[in-house]
Order: C-alpha cells, then structure tokens, then sequence
C-alpha cells in the first residue's frame, strides 16, 4: 500500500468516528459517504473483470459488503428529536464498518508481507484471472456496504419520522 492507499482508508474510517459522534439524518450525511466510497472506487477501479470466476469473486464480495453494511444499518441507534431523526453509530455498528474496512486492508498487507503466492496459487485454483478482479472485488465490497447501511439507516429513519408515538427510541 502506498500513501494514498493509507490516505483513502483513513477517510473512511473516519466516516466511522463521524457517525459514532451522531447527528440528525440530512441530505449530507446521506451524500457524502456515497461521495467518498465513489471517490474511492473511481481512484481503484479500472475495470470489472468477468473471465474465469471473477464475476463470482466480485458478487460473492459484494454480498459480504451487503451484509456488513444491513448489520451496520440495524445496530445503528435512531431516535427522533424535534427538528427530525437522529442516527448514532454505537460500537457494534462501527465494529461492523471496521471489520470490513480491516479485511480489505488486511488482505493487501498479507498480499504484500508473504502470502502473495499463496493468493496467486488460489486464484489460479479458482480461476480468478487477475489482480484488478480481486481490486474490483474488495471496492464492490466498500461500496455496497456503504450503501447498504444507507439504505437500511434510512429506511428505519423514514419509519421511525412516519410513526405516531412522539420521541420514540428505535435501537437494534
């Protein structure tokens, strides 16, 4: 990793202390991190490869990113004020966005300290034909976690506003 690379994952693990400090849902705090993991696959992504088994590598990835991202949404604490909706990261949601963010860092220091011919020899195995698929992969993860935690703080958001008991708490 170079310092770009070190740079670009600070940013978004700054989202985390970000949403773990709350604030009311808005326009920005919906924009923005979809700006960044954009910025982020824009600066990565060359191409998605479809040879071989990339396209299951990308989507198996890009699931897992779902996943961690609906977990991160639903053990986000929402409750509505009187200007609107609240959202505040509490450890279990920022343990989830870490742990994606950790693996995907975790594989590009393992590929470059040593394990570098162990995940050629698996991609030959599994017929993943090039680097850029594994790139490809690990940003379709960041992107759809991003998204899939917007999407679930959203929805629970839009709920909770709709809903008719006054300063009622929704926490997973």
């Amino acid at each position: 990793m170079n310092t770009t690379d070190y740079i670009v994952n600070a940013i978004l693990v700054l989202l985390v202390v970000r949403q773990a400090r709350g604030s009311r849902l808005s326009l920005s705090n919906l924009v923005l991190p979809v700006v960044l993991v954009s910025a982020t696959a824009v600066y990565y992504l060359r191409e998605v490869p479809t040879a071989g088994n990339d396209l299951v590598l990308e989507l198996v990835l890009a699931g897992a990113g779902v996943v961690l991202g609906v977990f991160c949404g639903l053990t986000t604490r929402l409750w509505r004020g009187a200007d609107g909706v609240y959202a505040k990261a509490g450890p279990a949601a920022a343990a989830f966005w870490v742990f994606g963010m950790a693996f995907r860092m975790g594989f590009v220091f393992a590929d470059e300290h040593g394990a570098g011919d162990a995940i050629a020899g698996f991609s030959r195995t599994h017929e993943i034909t090039s680097a850029q698929a594994w790139v490809a992969a690990f940003v379709l993860m960041a992107l759809s976690e991003a998204v899939a935690r917007l999407v679930v703080i959203r929805y629970r958001g839009y709920r909770l506003s709709s809903s008719t008991t006054a300063n009622h708490s929704v926490t997973a």
